[in-house]
């Protein structure tokens, strides 16, 4: 009974100090300070009490400590001038106060400060920092994640969290330790005699030397290191990622070559810190060599002349072989102190990033009654780029189905970009019933979109949080209603992962590798089918799909367009070329619109990429389509 109690009690104790920070707590997502300093202020902010209180702890529990060496030669010299059989009685007190000293001050305030930074500061403070910055840059543009490997991203996330942590908790136990014992050394030598101090003096002025000269190189290589590594973990995730076409084009041997530089960055930079690192520490086992000698030599020339005590003597070269005990542990927290101080700062330079593409302050959600789309004038470009939207008008009616034709690089694919607002239009404006969609919310903007596009990517989740990710709400039912209407019923009962689940709880794979092209649309046509948005956005929806398959899901693509705005894309004309309306583009500019047969009959561009197509690789089915 009583060893249950006290599993419970240490189970209490060790939930209050875990529950101290709640990593998930509810805070504003906005874009973490480019600055330093300001980045540590402002996730330390909110735990400021915390780290006061972690301060005092671990300083009552090094003062006891000194407390101790003091003590232990105080001992030394009562026992050399007091009778044994009274020792005890005439240091009763003093015994008494130095044994609460050693059996309850010191380990409480050791126990309550190793929690508070085991417990409560590592995870808590590491797990916020990743959280927050998380939820900023999963909010960041398209354009951000394409300029980027995402396993260097998904590095700095983790590594900054953890690399702030450490940078905290070295000033809380190390830093902080270090001025303690410096300024009760220095109390205690002025004590016993002043002249003590003269080695430790010139100790400091060389250990400060060492910092301040010395350590700040090992921030700047740190920040190599950390660069080196997120580069690294980066192409080793891109060859991962991209393995089916490592395979395909035989290239493992390039993809060493590719890592293998990687790698040899790492380790330059790696061996610089290193170096860096190792004349600290040279310069720190000298220094600590000359202190233990000087003191010793001091302390016995000043006890012969008669100014010191045996007891003194010991507390002098006791508390410096401390100090040589610590000063290289410290010199190590310092040194890790500054390489987490500099992988933060190369963490900055990734997280801190600002959005591009950001709602606006008064933005409020889009209210859909009609789903009419509206281009006025519109005008974008990539970065530098000549202008890939060139003065682009088009007005899409409530309920009207259009299809967007043109060669390749016309801008198809960046006109639909622009009405999910994955970049801001650089001229002119996008309206969905009137509302000007860099005004309303980003959320709600996509939330009424849906869209099944030619590269479907899907979650490395079960089948069947694929498929209610269109509405997280729906019901299995209705789940197993859109697998159907899909025609994605008919393989899913068949499929098993690698752990053994079936069915509609197997998973994918990353991105959803372990199905084919035609099953993960399938599975995206599904997902569209449940979220069953106003409007449909269809990009190249049957690509990947066997002429069976998309016979047979045509039709539900016909029921799922009944009533909704439609705007399809397609290199394939047939497939849209009963839309109510074609819009032909090229050069970010519409040159035709009209239906299928006034395009032919214009013999324009429209009719020779169709010619080209049914005289060509089409076949059949194709030609038929256009006799018919």
């Amino acid at each position: 009974m009583d060893g249950h109690w006290l599993v419970r009690a240490r189970s209490h104790v060790f939930s209050y100090f875990e529950n101290l920070i709640d990593p998930l707590r509810e805070s504003a997502v906005e874009q973490p300070p480019s600055g330093t300093w300001d980045f540590f202020v402002h996730f330390l902010r909110p735990h400021w009490r915390l780290m006061l209180v972690t301060l005092f702890f671990t300083s009552v529990a090094s003062i006891s400590e000194l407390y101790l060496y003091a003590y232990l030669g105080h001992i030394l010299d009562w026992m050399t001038t007091t009778p044994p059989e009274a020792f005890f009685s005439e240091h009763a007190a003093g015994l008494a106060f130095m044994g609460f000293i050693v059996v309850v001050v010191r380990p409480v305030s050791m126990i309550i400060a190793r929690c508070l930074i085991t417990l409560t500061l590592t995870p808590g403070l590491t797990n916020t920092v990743r959280w927050q910055n998380h939820r900023y840059v999963v909010r960041q543009s398209l354009q951000y994640f394409q300029s980027d490997f995402a396993g260097r991203v998904a590095q700095k996330v983790m590594q900054t969290g953890n690399s702030l942590r450490e940078s905290v908790l070295n000033v809380l136990d190390g830093v902080w330790l270090l001025l303690i014992y410096l300024g009760g050394i220095i109390w205690l030598f002025l004590d016993i005699d002043w002249r003590l101090m003269i080695p430790v003096f010139f100790w400091i002025i060389g250990y400060g030397f060492v910092i301040l000269r010395m350590m700040p190189p090992v921030g700047s290589k740190s920040r190599a290191v950390s660069e080196a590594n997120s580069a690294l973990t980066g192409r080793i995730v891109d060859s991962y990622t991209n393995i089916q076409s490592v395979k395909l084009f035989a290239h493992a041997e390039r993809e060493e070559a590719f890592v293998a530089s990687g790698f040899v960055r790492h380790t330059q930079a790696l061996r610089e810190l290193l170096k860096a690192i190792l004349k600290m520490l040279v310069s720190l086992v000298v220094m600590n060599t000359l202190l233990i000698v000087s003191t010793a030599l001091l302390s016995i020339y000043y006890w012969q002349q008669g100014t010191v005590t045996i007891g003194d003597i010991a507390i002098a070269n006791g508390l410096i072989l401390r100090l040589n005990q610590m000063s290289g542990w410290i010199l190590r927290t310092i040194s890790a102190l500054f390489e987490g101080i500099g992988a933060v700062q190369n963490g900055i330079e990734t997280i801190s990033v600002e959005n591009k593409v950001l709602d606006s302050n008064s933005a409020a959600p889009l209210l859909v009654a009609d789903a009419s789309v509206e281009f006025r004038s519109v005008q974008f470009r990539y970065d530098k780029e000549d202008r890939v939207i060139r003065d682009f008008s088009l007005r899409v009616d409530a309920g009207e189905k259009i299809g967007i034709v043109g060669r390749s690089g016309a801008g198809k694919s960046t006109l639909v970009n622009l009405l999910l607002r994955f970049y801001d239009v650089h001229g002119g404006g996008i309206f969905i019933d009137g509302q000007d969609i860099s005004k309303v919310t980003q959320e709600s903007l996509r939330a009424n979109i849906a869209m099944v596009s030619q590269d479907t990517s899907l979650l490395h989740r079960s089948i069947r949080e694929n498929i209610n990710y269109g509405r997280p709400d729906a019901s299995e039912e209705q789940i197993l209603e859109a697998a159907r209407l899909a025609q994605a019923a008919l393989f899913i009962p068949e499929l098993v992962d690698n752990e053994g689940r079936r069915g509609y709880d197997a998973k994918v794979g990353e991105r959803g590798v372990k199905l084919s092209g035609g099953q993960r649309q399938r599975i995206a046509i599904a997902r569209v089918i449940l979220k069953d948005a106003p409007l449909l956005v269809l990009d190249e929806a049957t690509s990947a799909l066997d002429s069976e398959v998309e016979a047979a899901i045509q039709d539900q693509l016909r029921d799922l367009m009944a009533g909704k705005t439609v705007i399809a894309i397609a290199h394939r004309l047939s497939t849209i070329a009963a839309m109510d309306r074609l819009v032909v583009m090229d050069k970010g500019l519409i040159v035709e619109t009209g239906s299928h047969d006034e395009l032919l009959k214009s013999n324009g561009l429209y009719s020779q990429l169709w010619n080209r197509q049914s005289g060509g690789f089409l076949g059949v089915e194709d030609k038929a389509v256009k006799n018919s």
